[in-house]
């Protein structure tokens, strides 16, 4: 049988440190034009992963496919203090080898921080670092974007916009890939993994929290 379309394949994928074998056989894919949960507790081996799939280390075993371009948002954001948020844009469309910031402009006027465009980061919110550092991992239009607990830091109306982009991204057949330890938003994504023993398996609507379970997306 010929497999399906997809931009982004796990198969068996093992990671140990030493003894502790961390990632014991993970499988995911990710079709275009998707919302995908990785959901585990603390420790259950959602960094490992998204360090496996972003290429920052080599799996045991295993293989990761990735059809297209990647974008990467960690958690803690990769920015510096001294510089502005147009400075960032400016570094980050070099690095990409981008003609220009369009698409980082257009990101700036649906998160809403467009006005901080000629401010340090030393004097933004968190919230508003957060807003930048998922611009940085869009800007270059990427067709697989990871995001690591993308939320973190957002006040509820940021939480609403960063959804608004999100669908968007899958309307416009980009996947997104959100790790995160909470569960009460997996009703938003079209599919859920939870990670647990190092082995990811879909998780039923059934199971998903009842507050999760109904919210628009």
């Amino acid at each position: 049988m010929t497999p399906g379309p997809y931009a982004l394949r796990v198969l068996d994928v093992h990671k140990a440190y030493r003894s502790h074998k961390v990632l014991r056989g993970v499988s995911v894919t990710v079709e275009p034009g998707s919302l995908v949960g990785v959901v585990g507790e603390n420790g259950s081996g959602k960094s490992t992963l998204l360090r496996v799939l972003s290429g920052q280390i080599a799996a045991d075993a295993g293989e990761v496919e990735l059809r297209g371009t990647l974008g990467y948002c960690p958690q803690a954001t990769v920015l510096n203090d001294a510089l502005t948020v147009d400075q960032h844009l400016r570094w980050f469309r070099t690095a990409y080898r981008l003609d220009g910031t369009g698409r980082a402009g257009e990101l700036l006027d649906e998160l809403h921080f467009a006005e901080y465009r000629h401010t340090r980061v030393e004097a933004l919110s968190g919230g508003t670092r957060q807003k930048l550092n998922l611009t940085l991992a869009l800007m270059h239009d990427p067709d697989v974007l990871l995001l690591d607990e993308p939320y973190q830091g957002f006040d509820w109306e940021t939480y609403l916009q960063f959804w608004d982009v999100a669908a968007r991204l899958r309307d416009r057949g980009r996947c997104v890939l959100v790790v995160s330890h909470l569960a009460w938003d997996a009703g938003r994504l079209d599919v859920v993994h939870r990670l647990r023993d190092g082995v990811a398996a879909p998780w039923n609507a059934a199971e998903r929290p009842a507050a999760a379970q109904g919210v628009p997306r």
